[in-house]
């Protein structure tokens, strides 16, 4: 039986790619079982089209409630065993234009968050965070470290027994806004392909693998730590040039007609990123499919056992930095987006995207 089974879910951010994805798997998977599902946004809009989405299955509600109203919050959390917290501002660029409206929403949201699921006595809280928290060079990433930072406080509460943690993203290919909708609608112009510099570097992620992280991180978590999927990695034009190689075509274009731009760097932007800081690895341990790092100050979790299947080392000494690490190449990376039904209906790839969620065999993964 999984960890999720019979639970009621909360998802913030439900209109956002990860946690429209997130509902998707909670309620299309039966290996999970869940109770009832609740998803917020304060997009009416995207919220209707959702709520359309789940009709037919009497679990799913949804509702409109910004995470910046800590009531409103507290009412509809009333019930729920386990949230999962997407809401967020993600643009660098808009961050750092509106960054009282990044800390409202990405900082005390958070602190929201954390302050009603106390109050409603919720088993366990899940942050949706991303890479660019480490050794932040922008409004996005300082704010997302601090959401870090508040979920793994929360866990010292002596007032609640609520589980609080964090997972940690990478690039999520394919989401609202990302580089490859961009490239795509790029690409079908005609060009030019504009980037900011030939040498950035990414990790990168599918939204299944985000999801997966997010699900298999309520059943790992024992509070404090902040998870984070082992990701490929890819240099930005190295993924352009593919794409003009295996699109351009398809929009009636020829691949040599369709230029790169280089453009420059947009303020807070990094050239790399890191899944972890040198003095987090000094606390994380390696697991199967993920790097657990753990709480700073472990003094006062002694009362917790933190104990996880699969370890497969106990020490990390790489802080795994996108520009310093093994990269894809060109042909690996276009495998990556068949594989991954990422290039949309342009492409057929043969790919069943009933793996997308589950790879491997398909008996075995309904079990």
């Amino acid at each position: 039986m999984h960890y999720l089974a019979g639970k009621n879910i909360l998802i913030t951010g439900v209109c956002g790619t990860v946690g429209s994805e997130l509902a998707q798997a909670l309620i299309g998977d039966a290996r999970y079982d869940i109770g009832k599902l609740t998803g917020i946004d304060n997009n009416e809009t995207e919220l209707f089209f959702v709520d359309q989405r789940f009709l037919s299955d009497q679990r799913a509600n949804f509702m409109l409630c910004d995470i910046r109203d800590v009531s409103a919050l507290t009412e509809v959390m009333r019930g729920v065993d386990v949230v999962f917290h997407t809401a967020a501002y993600k643009h660098v660029i808009l961050c750092e234009r509106s960054p009282d409206e990044a800390v409202n929403t990405n900082i005390v949201g958070v602190r929201n968050v954390v302050k009603a699921a106390k109050a409603c006595g919720v088993e366990k809280v899940v942050f949706t965070s991303s890479d660019k928290a480490v050794n932040p060079t922008n409004v996005m990433g300082t704010s997302k470290l601090m959401g870090e930072r508040l979920i793994t406080a929360a866990n010292n509460s002596r007032s609640s027994d609520t589980v609080f943690a964090s997972t940690r993203f990478g690039n999520v290919l394919g989401s609202n806004g990302s580089v490859i909708p961009i490239f795509q609608r790029q690409i079908e112009a005609g060009g030019p392909v504009t980037l900011t510099d030939e040498d950035m570097t990414r990790f990168v992620m599918t939204v299944e693998e985000s999801v997966r992280l997010i699900i298999d991180s309520a059943a790992l978590a024992c509070g404090g730590e902040v998870f984070i999927t082992k990701m490929p990695i890819l240099r930005i034009k190295d993924l352009a040039e593919v794409m003009i190689e295996t699109l351009a075509e398809q929009y009636g274009r020829r691949p040599e007609d369709i230029k790169v731009d280089i453009i420059g760097s947009k303020p807070g932007e990094k050239l790399y990123e890191e899944l972890m800081s040198d003095e987090e690895t000094r606390r994380a341990i390696e697991l199967e499919q993920y790097f657990a790092v753990m709480p700073a100050f472990r003094g006062f979790y002694k009362s917790v056992d933190f104990e996880y299947p699969d370890v497969i080392s106990e020490v990390v000494t790489n802080p795994y930095v996108s520009s310093q690490e093994e990269m894809m190449d060109k042909q690996q990376i276009k495998r990556y987006l068949l594989e991954n039904d990422l290039l949309g209906d342009r492409i057929d790839s043969g790919h069943d995207i009933a793996e997308r969620y589950w790879p491997g065999d398909k008996e075995e993964s309904q079990q």
